[in-house]
């Protein structure tokens, strides 16, 4: 029996969850969920006989699991020593199933105490366990993982054996030999070992994806004239991930012999597969085979030499719902595993939920090529459903009785009793007077007709305005919400909305932005509170990036010519800036001022005199000042004649700097002059 791998992340993990039937009589079925749990299912009467949860089980999920071989279950551990009412009454059961983890550990656990007998850690793996294989006969057990090494353990003294490097890369699959002496191990290819010196014997092609599967068809060679050396002459089988094709492999004594000698064909990849071995050459080998499109695929085929067509099955088996009544349709039932009965006639099927699985025997007694069997298992996994109640009572409800209206959250209506005017439009209609006005309808219920389109929505009504919106693509009730400006308000209709609402809100968002820039200054609001507040229910989507192209795409065409704007935006600062500071400038009006003294000339020589007298030397003005005073008075005292010279020194004084129009100079000239006179 071979258990599909563990679902994990890698695209190249084998597809399905570790499960398989108990040795022998099948009376278990052992199953590791994705949760991490070990389940244990009786499969006589599909209960659950055991679930355990290991302490990492989040972190070292299980990602393989094998049943300890029959005999080996009466042994008596010499670790642990039992009573003997206890070793006779386990010689019978089925106790040890050890299991594999994601990082590396192996733990053994007995169904048969209900708790973890021991655990395999130090000197192993320390990677992802792939495949663990018992020994038939010494107890020893075998396993392999990513980190390309095989490890011979010792299940007694939980301890290494011995460890060597199997592959270049990882290896995915182990299988022992029917005697015991020889190990099958694959990456992709296929690698024949023995036990005992760790030697390669014979090298396979293989797969192109790594093997998922591994094991033994034929216990004794086709020609058992010649002597037999325990493994020359036998077939083996080979399933891989993503392969639809189930190769057939054969030990020879030429090692030139490498490629498969005939090939299975199924219609999806290998999920679980099991098979009765075939004693002689006469004896064909039946062959379960699960795919992951929960079909069960059946052969039956006398190995004797090399095929090269593909064979395909004699027996698709199906499960599906009856389908009954007019709506129902019938659906397909993935069948999970597949194991052959001891009586190789009868075959047990698992199928269902992989956490409430339905185990059924089916006997294997029709001939024709495609069987479908009609199972209705809504009452094992799927959630109960109480059907509707069809009879309506009409309680008797006195005046103190408070009646609830089932309506839409936010529409707040209260409950009136029925008016007089609502009585008399009743006994109108009853009459089979002329037809009421809905005018008169809205008046009865007391319901103010002239209200309505321009009265703004109210606050807790707007997820429910939004979401009817949306899903009836009314422009007028969107604009109503969409237009608002309060930014609390947006938020918390953003919070109260619907989960399914925020993408055909986004959608409707990107469209708004495309129009005119006053409405997406709004828009821009309700987008960013969408995108902060359901990004977690967002990243979920798988479907995310196609649906939000546009909006992206919208987006980057505006961050690109952001850059453009910002600088054409500074240039167009600092023009208005120096235009605005210019008109400033050229309309400013010099303030008007006010003489405090005016003096007037009385002659316009004297006004020459003294223009002349701003430009020429110091000796032009005693030449000038002489002529004035001879005639205007020939009799000057020589001490008016100093005082005019002191008067002119101050006026050279202050000739270069000296305004016409100053107040400081013309008090001056003022001041000389009457002193002169």
């Amino acid at each position: 029996m071979a258990a599909g791998g563990g679902g994990s992340g890698d695209p190249l993990s084998p597809a399905g969850v570790p499960c398989a039937f108990s040795p022998q009589s099948q009376a278990y079925f052992a199953l590791a969920s994705t949760d991490g749990h070990l389940r244990v299912w009786e499969t006589g009467n599909n209960r659950l006989h055991q679930e355990y949860v290991p302490s990492a089980h989040l972190s070292g999920t299980c990602t393989c699991l094998a049943w300890a071989p029959a005999r080996l279950q009466a042994k008596e551990s010499p670790q642990r020593k039992k009573r003997k009412s206890e070793a006779i009454g386990t010689s019978d059961q089925v106790d040890l199933l050890a299991l594999g983890t994601a990082v590396g550990s192996i733990l053994l656990y007995s169904t048969v105490k209900g708790e973890l007998h021991s655990k395999l850690i130090s000197g192993g793996h320390d990677n992802k366990v792939n495949c663990i294989q018992w020994h038939q006969d010494n107890g020893y057990l075998y396993s392999c993982s990513d980190d390309k090494h095989i490890v011979e353990w010792n299940a007694q003294t939980c301890r290494v054996k011995c460890k060597w490097k199997g592959d270049n890369s990882s290896v995915s699959s182990l299988c022992i030999s029917p005697d015991g002496k020889m190990l099958l191990s694959a990456g992709r290819t296929i690698k024949l070992w023995v036990l005992e010196t760790k030697e390669v014997y014979r090298h396979f092609t293989g797969h192109a994806t790594p093997v998922s599967s591994l094991m033994f068809t034929t216990i004794r060679p086709p020609n058992e004239s010649q002597p037999f050396d325990g493994i020359t002459g036998l077939y083996f089988l080979s399933g891989a991930v993503h392969d639809r094709l189930l190769n057939i492999w054969q030990v020879r004594s030429e090692k030139k012999e490498k490629n498969a000698v005939m090939s299975f064909t199924v219609t999806d990849e290998p999920v679980y597969i099991d098979l009765t071995l075939s004693e002689n050459k006469e004896e064909p080998v039946r062959l379960a085979v699960v795919c992951r499109d929960g079909q069960v695929h059946l052969f039956e085929h006398v190995l004797n030499g090399f095929c090269k067509k593909p064979l395909t099955s004699n027996c698709t088996i199906q499960i599906a719902t009856s389908g009954k009544g007019k709506k129902s349709t019938p659906k397909p039932i993935p069948i999970l595993a597949a194991g052959f009965c001891s009586d190789k006639i009868s075959l047990l099927l698992v199928y269902g939920s992989w956490f409430q699985p339905t185990i059924e025997r089916v006997a294997l007694n029709s001939k024709e090529p495609h069987v479908c069997l009609v199972r209705d298992i809504s009452n094992c996994w799927a959630p109960k459903v109480e059907t509707a109640i069809t009879k309506v009572r009409t309680p008797v409800m006195n005046s103190e009785v408070k009646v609830l209206v089932p309506g839409i959250p936010g529409h707040r209506a209260a409950v009136k009793p029925v008016t007089p005017q609502a009585e008399e439009l009743e006994s109108k209609r009853k009459l089979g007077e002329k037809e009421v006005s809905i005018e008169e309808r809205l008046g009865a219920m007391d319901i103010d007709s002239k209200k309505g389109k321009d009265d703004l929505p109210q606050m807790n009504s707007f997820p429910v305005l939004l979401t009817q919106g949306l899903e009836s693509n009314d422009f007028e009730m969107l604009n109503k919400v969409l237009q608002t400006r309060n930014v609390n308000l947006i938020k918390k209709t953003v919070l109260r909305m619907p989960l399914h609402a925020v993408i055909p809100l986004l959608q409707e968002l990107t469209k708004r932005l495309q129009g005119h820039p006053n409405s997406a200054l709004l828009m821009v609001q309700w987008l960013k509170c969408v995108l902060t507040v359901h990004a977690s229910y967002l990243s979920t989507l798988p479907d995310l990036v196609s649906q939000l192209r546009t909006l992206y795409q919208l987006l980057d065409s505006r961050v690109r010519t952001f850059q453009k704007l910002s600088h054409l935006h500074g240039k167009l600062i600092l023009l208005i800036t120096q235009v605005t500071a210019s008109e400033k400038t050229k309309g400013m009006t010099c303030p008007g001022q006010n003489a405090k003294l005016v003096y007037e000339e009385e002659s316009s020589e004297e006004e020459s005199d003294d223009e002349i007298a701003d430009k020429e030397s110091d000796d032009n003005w005693d030449e000038d000042d002489e002529e004035k005073e001879s005639e205007k008075d020939e009799d000057v005292d020589e001490e008016n004649e100093e005082e005019d010279e002191d008067a002119e020194e101050k006026d050279e004084e202050n000739g270069e700097d000296r305004d016409v129009a100053s107040e400081k100079e013309l008090n001056g000239d003022s001041e000389n002059e009457s002193e002169e006179e």
